[in-house]
């Protein structure tokens, strides 16, 4: 049995289309058959890559976002791709309360929510052509399986 699935999604970086990366990125997982809070999670996760892309890569202004997703197994690879300005510094970037955009009351904690929530998060960014968020996160592995 071939446990491997994969899917690309491509859409406009406008704000309602946060909701339906969401949506997107649960319905794909539930082969997976994961717990409530395991979707929870990884919805969080995508959200605040998918609102970092819009905000801060594009800065609201229209590009295209992609998601790549792969299930292997019981491990959920997702990256959320973008075309915007990138990142000049990453590190620094990540560090919590970091923002770019204070007067826009952002919290500067979305890559730490993005870690809190996923395995493992990587960030590679060039400036100017744009950014690739890499997570993963095992899916259903602590739960006791029943057979």
């Amino acid at each position: 049995m071939n446990n491997t699935n994969e899917m690309t999604v491509e859409f406009k970086s406008i704000a309602q289309n946060e909701g339906f990366a969401r949506m997107v990125i649960a319905a794909f997982m539930t082969s997976t058959n994961p717990t409530l809070e395991e979707v929870s999670d990884v919805k969080t996760a995508v959200s605040e890559a998918v609102t970092n892309s819009i905000i801060h890569g594009y800065e609201g202004g229209e590009g295209l976002i992609k998601i790549n997703a792969k299930i292997e197994n019981r491990t959920l690879y997702i990256e959320v791709v973008d075309r915007g300005c990138g990142i000049e510094n990453v590190s620094r970037a990540m560090e919590p309360l970091f923002t770019t955009k204070p007067d826009e009351d952002r919290s500067g904690m979305g890559f730490s929510f993005m870690e809190a929530f996923m395995k493992e998060i990587q960030v590679e960014s060039e400036p100017g052509k744009g950014t690739t968020v890499k997570m993963w996160k095992e899916i259903g592995v602590n739960k006791h399986q029943f057979e």
